[in-house]
């Protein structure tokens, strides 16, 4: 039931091409590890279906290793500080660090021939918040 109801939702983000409707959770979150030992971030670039405007590669992809309860907690900190994208958004920062990976594009251009370099990162995370929790991954802090 939870595979066709991720099917339906990629679909029908497809459908409206809008990808801003992709949750936090969805393209950020991978709890608990996915046990993918070899090209992790090929992997799960594909199985997120995780590309730039107009199919492009994203030239880098931060994967979360924590629970969603973990990162919504993170609205609650005290850290709280405009966003670093000079918006008018506000940022709230991690008390403690989370155990993330890095996916950094090596070769291609265009989305699915895309390739990545993998490499583990732990840091502060930084998240802009609505009333229900984290909405958007801002970035880390190690």
């Amino acid at each position: 039931m939870v595979i066709i109801f991720l099917l339906l939702l990629f679909w029908e983000n497809e459908m409206s091409g809008r990808p801003e409707m992709l949750t936090l959770e969805l393209l950020q979150v991978d709890y608990p590890p996915t046990d993918v030992p070899v090209r992790y971030c090929n992997h799960m670039i594909l199985q997120r279906v995780i590309k730039g405007p107009e199919n492009t590669c994203k030239k880098e992809h931060i994967f979360i290793h924590e629970r969603p309860q973990k990162i919504n907690a993170v609205c609650t900190s005290d850290k709280k500080m405009a966003c670093h994208n000079h918006s008018t958004l506000s940022c709230f920062q991690s008390m403690i660090k989370f155990k993330m990976t890095a996916c950094e594009l090596i070769e291609g251009t265009r989305y699915p021939a895309c390739r990545y370099h993998v490499s583990p990162k732990e840091g502060f995370i930084l998240v802009t918040c609505d009333d229900i929790g984290a909405v958007n991954f801002q970035g880390f802090i190690e």
